[in-house]
């Protein structure tokens, strides 16, 4: 990864975290917890593709798991965001950016649904049955609802940095490309013309010394017949 997506993504993630845990886990609505750090992790994938969402995510849910007041295993949503964060990532087409509002809308209710679910079912495998205590019915239904009506503040905005601080490759290519045609042509033309006058030159002279010489000749034909005379 370069230097700029580390910056930006390491940036937006802390701040994502100490909004998660400072505002909308003390908020106490009803089911789910709103979850801005998936809904970073998404929009970084959208942009970044299926390889930067699962660095992203892993490194956003490993922040998250060491975090307080974080009441669960090291590695569990880590693992959990990882995944999201690569499946997320292969919606992006490989060549060009998403450019309709629908696509990340559909990304987010799956991704919240399919995090929930995989949170759960990790949890399940280390002993951890809270969700069944909660309502896992309620916990799919609010984590949708909630993460799809902060979307629409949250990932246009950050793909929109993304890309602002992802210089477009192709972009570059073409102006380099440009650049370098126009130069090339640039001094191939003044190359032509200097060839073209080196040889009008050439020509030109030519001209020149013969008219001179014939001019000559002539002349010491007439001094000669003057003298003859």
């Amino acid at each position: 990864m370069r230097f700029n997506r580390m910056l930006l993504s390491t940036t937006l993630v802390v701040v994502a975290l100490v909004i998660q845990v400072s505002i909308l886990a003390r908020l106490q609505l009803p089911g789910a917890v709103p979850d801005l750090m998936l809904l970073t992790v998404l929009a970084f994938a959208l942009v970044y593709g299926h390889v930067g969402g699962a660095l992203i995510g892993f490194g956003a849910g490993l922040l998250a798991d060491l975090a307080p007041p974080a009441d669960h295993a090291a590695g569990r949503y880590a693992l959990v965001l990882c995944v999201i964060g690569y499946l997320a990532g292969l919606v992006k087409p490989d060549n060009g950016q998403i450019k309709s509002a629908t696509a990340p809308m559909v990304v987010v209710v799956a991704a919240a649904i399919g995090s929930t679910l995989l949170y759960a079912g990790v949890g399940a495998l280390v002993g951890d049955t809270a969700a069944r205590h909660v309502g896992l019915a309620s916990l799919l239904l609010t984590a949708a609802l909630y993460d799809l009506l902060l979307a629409p503040f949250v990932v246009p905005a950050i793909m929109a940095l993304a890309r602002r601080a992802e210089p477009d490759p192709l972009a570059e290519t073409g102006a380099a490309g440009a650049a370098g045609g126009g130069s090339s042509g640039w001094f191939a033309s003044g190359t032509g013309l200097s060839i073209g006058s080196q040889r009008g030159g050439l020509r030109g002279g030519g001209l020149l010394r013969g008219r001179t010489t014939r001019a000559r000749v002539a002349r010491a034909g007439r001094i000669k017949g003057v003298k003859r005379l």
